[in-house]
């Protein structure tokens, strides 16, 4: 069984930066249940949203301000934000699975880590 455990969330002022981690354990490292790793975004009485991934062997996601990295020698991901929003303010949910654009490819979630951006 893996687990995602999420860390780096809090309170952060509007323009600032923020990096999350996601740090991976279990022994299905090359199961394909766990051939990408992302995060995804979720507010109150929205659907939770994907937000990039890494999928094994492959490159960095970056869609404008968010960046997806991956460092498998410490099976762990990234979530750096820059210039942050207050619209960014959101439960982030780091997440491994087969196909990790949308939360039915997904096996394995994190608990989520809470990122709140004041203006």
């Amino acid at each position: 069984q893996v687990q995602l455990v999420e860390s780096g969330g809090g309170s952060v002022q509007a323009g600032g930066s923020l990096r999350l981690s996601c740090v991976a354990s279990g022994p299905t490292y090359h199961s394909v249940y766990y051939f990408c790793m992302g995060w995804f975004r979720q507010t109150p009485g929205k659907e939770r949203e994907a937000i990039g991934a890494v999928y094994n062997g492959g490159a960095d996601s970056v869609k404008g301000r968010f960046t997806v990295s991956r460092d498998n020698d410490k099976n762990t991901v990234y979530l750096e934000i820059d210039n942050l929003e207050p619209e960014d303010t959101a439960m982030y949910y780091c997440a491994a699975g087969s196909l990790c654009s949308t939360t039915t490819g997904i096996s394995y979630w994190g608990q989520g880590t809470q990122v709140t951006v004041s203006s």
